[in-house]
């Protein structure tokens, strides 16, 4: 006899499960969050059977399995979406086939930024067209929206200069529509935004639940697969930074990645949490502009532009973001006052690490503080959240306090300990070579490292008293 359907309630929240209802989720501490649904003690095919201890038979394949050798490796080539800094964290460009959720705070430019990529994609020759053919096809993009209407995409677009014949674009938030725009346009490139404003029939819970989010992304990544489109989903953030709940989509996709920015700041950094085709370690950055995002190639620049003169209490360090080495610029003030409690102000940069280097600087090198307010930050919205700007935050201040500017184009890098040493950071000479392509001409490092970067002149220092004094 058949066992009969049994209760399971599933929290709409993270997705757990339980035999009986609660008031309250074990997993996620959501109230009433948990719904019944009926599931079955077993399958009816081949895993029901091994199941229920019966010897499976199995089903006839769709296409034979076949050696790993013979499979055509053009299928996991990556084609350029047209934009370099994208490429560069989707590892030289995105792989037909494959699921990119794109993830960030509301505002911050994900919209834009796939508008661009779908500009930019349909602007490009498709890859059927041969190199002789003067008439090349240009590739399709699909771009659908469920939180906007057409006419106000449309309107982004022309602001961006994204209006592109083959750019193709449907206000849909019912996926099997998506999927009969697909069937029709059998487009190169679709992109869904978002995937929590998708709903897909016959599947319980709101649009935005978790059931829902799961359903959409796992429907999308099964058209992926199956018709070697590429997909880009937008995905919005919960209160704790998590996408759509607590790990509910990122198991699904084939890329994640997160866009990041200050508000009071253009600059947008893109960051890769997950890539099974790449490293996760690079980082794109993009600047938002009145006429859309726009590629920055060199943010050290970006940072230092305004460098005509280098006055007193600043100096540049050079930071690691990621694999890439980027210039940031730390500022150091320093007001006298009555208060008992000074403050210290700290933006920009580990508001545990400066106390900690002020400090240093009172006890190792008779440079004391503490009847004056100290304001340190960095420049440009830059986040430094490495120990290799500690230095540059002690001669910053001992700058501000002597109202002596640093030597111009000089860089500090350097971790100080609280015994007044100097430790040595990691890539050293990739952050040196970076500098001297900026055209930096002297650097105060570590002492321990024998390295030389042509162009410039390198002074070690092993204490904090031998830095100050390497100012001259």
């Amino acid at each position: 006899m058949a066992k009969k359907p049994r209760s399971v309630h599933t929290c709409s929240e993270c997705g757990y499960s339980t035999p009986k209802w609660l008031g309250r989720c074990p997993d996620c501490g959501g109230w009433g969050t948990l719904t019944e649904s009926r599931a079955t003690a077993g399958g009816t095919g081949a895993a029901g059977a091994a199941v229920g201890g019966n010897l499976p038979t199995g089903l006839t394949p769709t296409s034979p399995a076949v050696p790993i050798s013979r499979i055509d490796p053009a299928t996991a080539t990556t084609v350029s979406t047209g934009i370099g800094e994208l490429d560069r964290v989707l590892g030289d460009g995105i792989v037909p086939g494959s699921v990119v959720l794109l993830a960030g705070e509301p505002g911050v430019g994900k919209s834009t930024l796939l508008l661009e990529v779908a500009a930019r994609w349909a602007a490009q020759p498709s890859a059927k067209a041969g190199p002789d053919d003067p008439s090349a096809d240009t590739r399709t993009a699909l771009y659908i929206t469920a939180e906007e209407s057409a006419g106000q995409v449309r309107m982004r677009a022309q602001r961006t200069g994204g209006l592109q014949p083959t750019l193709y674009l449907a206000a849909e938030s019912d996926l099997d529509v998506v999927f009969g725009h697909v069937e029709q346009l059998k487009p190169s490139l679709l992109i869904v935004d978002s995937v929590q404003t998708m709903h897909i029939s016959g599947v319980e819970g709101v649009s935005g639940g978790v059931a829902q989010s799961r359903a959409t992304t796992a429907a999308l990544t099964t058209l992926a697969k199956t018709s070697g489109i590429p997909v880009l989903l937008v995905g919005h953030v919960t209160k704790d930074g998590s996408v759509a709940g607590p790990r509910v989509l990122e198991h699904l996709v084939d890329v994640v990645l997160t866009f990041e920015g200050d508000r009071h700041s253009s600059l947008r950094m893109l960051r890769g949490i997950k890539n099974r085709f790449g490293a996760t370690d690079e980082v794109g950055c993009f600047e938002q502009t009145g006429d859309g995002i726009r590629e920055v190639e060199d943010p050290s620049g970006l940072f230092l532009s305004h460098r005509d003169s280098t006055p007193d209490g600043t100096a540049v360090t050079v930071a690691m973001d990621g694999v890439r080495p980027i210039l940031a610029e730390v500022q150091s003030l320093l007001v006298p006052t009555q208060s008992k409690n000074p403050r210290r102000a700290v933006t920009g940069l580990d508001a545990t690490r400066v106390p900690m280097v002020l400090a240093v600087l009172s006890a190792r090198a008779g440079r004391p503080s503490f009847d004056r307010e100290v304001y340190i930050a960095t420049v440009g919205g830059m986040k430094v959240g490495e120990p290799a700007a500690d230095l540059a935050v002690a001669l910053a201040t001992v700058s501000a306090m002597d109202g002596r500017p640093i030597a111009p184009k000089t860089v500090v890098l350097g971790e100080v300990g609280l015994a007044g040493e100097i430790r040595r950071v990691p890539d050293l000479r990739r952050r040196l070579q970076e500098a001297a392509r900026l055209g930096y001409v002297s650097a105060i490092v570590p002492s321990g490292d024998d390295l030389s970067v042509p162009g410039m002149r390198i002074t070690r220092v092993g204490t904090i008293g031998e830095a100050i004094a390497a100012l001259g």
